[in-house]
């Protein structure tokens, strides 16, 4: 992972500004979630190098931090480790097969159930998370590529020659009361792909 998120760039846009938390924000965001007991910094965590984004907003390095699933679950943890900055900013962790009932109560705390993906070549393991999840959109499959949900979120612009209607009616029945979306992506794959082991 650290390989692959290495590989964005302001210079191709594979990597930009987070509008809505900045910098200092994040790194302060880093700095709580690194005094967790047993959490480490597994990439990134610094700020962008070598560009003009102002300061009000954010410019990070593609950062994950690892956290263990016992820690995330404890009250006092999950608000700040379940908080989402809409930036290169991910929370990793790890699970045995028997705690997948802890997994998923993890998700099912949480408020919005916007989107998820569920990446596994076991069907019974992605009916299991399928079936105890109420995300509005699920990508499920050997592959799982997720795409922001645009088949259950029209919030406005993104093209839509209606773009002006951000928080007409129209806008808020399409987004609160749409039906469940599960995208099953099975590939294809590279002929040079070797399927993982089931998880």
């Amino acid at each position: 992972m650290k390989d692959l998120a290495e590989r964005r760039k302001l210079a191709d846009l594979t990597i930009g500004p987070v509008l809505t938390v900045t910098t200092e924000a994040m790194l302060e965001h880093k700095k709580k979630l690194l005094q967790i007991s047993g959490s480490k910094l597994l990439f990134g965590g610094e700020p962008l190098e070598n560009h003009s984004i102002p300061s009000v907003y954010g410019a990070l390095k593609p950062t994950a931090i690892y956290i263990p699933l016992e820690e995330i679950l404890k009250e006092d943890n999950y608000e700040l480790v379940t908080r989402e900055i809409f930036g290169p900013f991910q929370i990793i962790t790890e699970y045995e097969k028997d705690q997948l009932p802890l997994v998923l109560d993890a998700l099912e705390r949480m408020h919005a159930h916007l989107t998820a993906a569920v990446v596994s070549n076991d069907p019974i393991f992605l009916q299991d998370v399928v079936g105890n999840t109420v995300n509005g959109t699920t990508y499920a499959g050997l592959r799982a590529r997720t795409t922001g949900a645009p088949q259950n979120h029209w919030f406005g612009p993104a093209g839509d020659p209606r773009g002006a209607g951000i928080g007409t009616p129209e806008a808020i029945k399409l987004v609160w009361s749409c039906h469940r979306e599960i995208i099953y992506d099975f590939g294809p794959l590279p002929k040079d792909w070797e399927i993982p082991p089931s998880t």
